[in-house]
């Protein structure tokens, strides 16, 4: 039975009521009213009354959970690592018949391919991560360099070029570093012949950077934090082969091996290698279909020297881990780095590791899948 004026809880205890704490409130306070009364008139003081409510106070010493610390990447491949500060490098490489087996290829962070006069391939080979030895054979800059490099805000090592494409190049920003102006750290080799025998020393180009190139590149493509949460990993489909038809003269391939976790090039269907004997090889290797337009620069006989409209934006194709998945590039200006987004507007992440560009001329080129 509940007794009168509290509530009995589960153990038997009694509780009191709001009604009845008010009433014992009172009496507390009615208590120490006479006690005050007493001291007044001579006689004994009473106990004050202990007060057992007193809230408790804040602990002003805690704060919210800390962010989590993302370790440091390098900004051309993803790869976990503190970047070493200096510029990105590219090099203009030659990749006609005469000019293979490439030096130094292997060890790019990043190598754009492109169709140059003459239906011939060229390769703009990025370095930043990796510091090779040897690269070459070194050819000469094209209109669509500046395009390319300007967002790195780095270095190019090449051979010479024309006065008009070398305004371009210089108006982007990019240090120049050019053999026909003397630059140290190329030099001619006598196993193979003019013009196909210019080789240099990164090293050697780097030590050239001047005070406006001293800083590591910015992130050039959004990465995954690992491989199987790269995008096309998740939502792509499973290929074995990507066969690009480039133009006349250039029909690369690579095809997926799942031992290494790359995709491996050919050119035709001869296996592509360094000079090193390294298989040439990517973890990533996007296609982009771009406007590929003669310019008012013309080579030997006239023959029109053409570049690539990459300011805007147009289809493209990632293909990591064996799967390949449709997306949109987007470059807002010249001095911005190309993006890579999903349809629904969501930026697509490569898997860290080095990446190819096939650079596919709009409508003459194609990729095809098996």
């Amino acid at each position: 039975m509940t007794p009168r004026g509290g509530i009995a809880d589960v153990r038997g205890v009694r509780r009191r009521t709001p009604r009845a704490a008010r009433r014992a409130t009172v009496g507390l306070v009615a208590v120490a009213l006479l006690g005050l009364a007493a001291c007044s008139s001579g006689g004994e003081a009473q106990p004050t009354p202990t007060d057992v409510t007193q809230k408790a106070s804040p602990d002003v010493t805690k704060s919210g959970v800390p962010a989590p610390v993302v370790p440091p990447t390098w900004p051309l491949t993803g790869i976990p690592g503190e970047p070493a500060a200096r510029a990105a490098l590219a090099v203009k490489v030659e990749n006609t018949a005469v000019a293979r087996p490439q030096t130094g290829l292997e060890q790019a962070d990043v190598v754009w391919e492109t169709i140059v006069e003459f239906d011939v391939s060229r390769f703009i080979a990025v370095f930043h991560s990796q510091v090779p030895a040897e690269v070459g054979p070194i050819r000469s800059v094209r209109p669509m360099d500046p395009v390319i490099l300007a967002p790195m805000h780095g270095l190019l090592a090449f051979s010479g070029g024309q006065p008009g494409i070398l305004a371009l190049v210089e108006a982007s920003g990019v240090q120049m570093i050019s053999h026909d102006a003397g630059a140290p750290g190329m030099y001619r080799t006598k196993d193979r012949p003019a013009p196909h025998n210019v080789y240099g020393s990164p090293q050697t180009f780097w030590d050239q950077a001047d005070a406006g190139h001293q800083a590591a590149p910015g992130e050039q493509f959004v990465f995954a934090r690992s491989a199987e949460r790269a995008t096309a990993v998740g939502a792509g489909t499973p290929v074995g082969t990507l066969s690009f038809h480039l133009s006349a003269a250039s029909n690369p391939s690579w095809t997926w091996d799942g031992a290494s976790g790359t995709w491996l090039r050919s050119e035709g269907s001869v296996p592509a290698t360094a000079r090193s004997g390294s298989r040439l090889a990517a973890v990533n290797v996007v296609s982009v279909v771009a406007e590929h337009p003669n310019t008012q620069f013309g080579a030997q006989g006239g023959a029109p020297v053409p570049t690539y409209t990459l300011i805007g934006s147009g289809d493209a194709t990632i293909a990591t881990g064996g799967k390949v998945l449709a997306v949109r590039w987007q470059k807002e200006s010249q001095d911005a780095p190309m993006r890579l987004f999903l349809p629904d507007g969501r930026p697509a992440e490569l898997a860290p590791g080095n990446t190819w560009v096939e650079l596919v001329p709009a409508g003459s080129g194609s990729l095809t899948l098996g």
